[in-house]
């Protein structure tokens, strides 16, 4: 197995074909709406809240609300009241298919749900996933997280539309250290394998750190990329502000760490600061875009499907 990351490899460039970088088309199509970066945050309480996802949507970015103290149904109501695509986390628990039984009572149908735990091979997600393939909510279904090309191959199987790969490699998360398993290290190559087997879409989620890995990410095969902690750190991002000395941080914390909703047991994350930059979210998304159009000029193409034909070295 030679295992590697994306601090090891370059792309290699292919002969440009456009005039000016800014034609480079950097959308992508989710389900039924096509969106303008193929990025979305982590939906984590310390990437996204309320109010940036409402943001996002109006900006026509995608985004997947966090599940943690979150009332789904008052939320989609809220989303489709201002004309915006809802889109929710769910787990696998008791209470989770207990709210797809009230969706569906209701008729209230969220346009994406993600069914997020950690360890997505699982039987439990066979069941939610197969639950929500034979509802009457029509919606676009995300899952993970997963890292081996047998659990992309099969989570798709079981129906869901997009699958996520990235078992423990942000910086917020501790698995790899607690437990030895994970994509921590090498979840580049583990999306390589994923994209081999997975038919459905492709989501790389974790241990992105520059705007390059959202190209590397998508040459190795992934229709999109989840970011957490780069995307932390901004005036609108969810955190309190702490101050050190003449330097203001906002808190980032992973899922599974103590500090999310005083979680006491399987502790698999960590708070750290990160350091308060002084623009928004959507300000970044400009950078994003920039670099991402160069990334595509760089690749030979004007879309995203230049990607395809990318090569790198290790």
């Amino acid at each position: 197995m030679q295992s590697f990351d994306f601090n090891d490899i370059n792309l290699i460039p292919n002969k440009c074909v456009v005039d000016s970088r800014s034609e480079c088309d950097t959308s992508i199509t989710v389900g039924k709406r096509t969106f303008k970066l193929p990025i979305m945050p982590a939906n984590m309480e310390a990437v996204i809240d309320e109010d940036l996802a409402i943001k996002l949507a109006m900006f026509n970015q995608f985004y997947v609300m966090h599940r943690f103290k979150v009332d789904n149904v008052k939320f989609i109501q809220t989303m489709q009241e201002a004309g915006l695509f809802s889109s929710i986390s769910i787990g696998i628990n008791d209470a989770d298919f207990e709210l797809i039984k009230t969706l569906q009572r209701i008729n209230l149908k969220p346009d994406y749900i993600t069914v997020d735990i950690a360890h997505g091979y699982a039987l439990k997600m066979e069941k939610m996933l197969k639950t929500l393939k034979d509802s009457s909510l029509d919606s676009f279904v995300i899952a993970g997280n997963i890292s081996t090309p047998e659990a992309a191959f099969e989570l798709g199987e079981w129906g869901a539309d997009a699958i996520k790969v990235g078992i423990g490699p942000g910086s917020a998360c501790t698995t790899w250290n607690a437990t030895g398993f994970g994509s921590r290290h090498m979840q580049a190559y583990f999306i390589q394998e994923c994209a081999k087997y997975c038919k459905k879409m492709l989501i790389a989620d974790g241990g992105i750190t520059h705007h390059g890995d959202i190209a590397k990410a998508l040459t190795l095969g992934a229709d999109m990329v989840m970011i957490g902690g780069m995307l932390s750190g901004f005036t609108d991002s969810p955190g309190s502000v702490v101050e050190h000395g003449n330097q203001k941080f906002k808190e980032f914390w992973g899922s599974a760490s103590e500090f999310q909703s005083n979680k006491t047991s399987r502790i698999e994350g960590k708070k750290y600061l990160i350091e308060l930059k002084n623009r928004s979210v959507l300000q970044e998304y400009e950078r994003i875009t920039e670099s991402l159009q160069s990334a595509i000029s760089y690749a030979g193409g004007k879309d995203l499907s230049a990607f395809l034909k990318v090569k790198f070295v290790r």
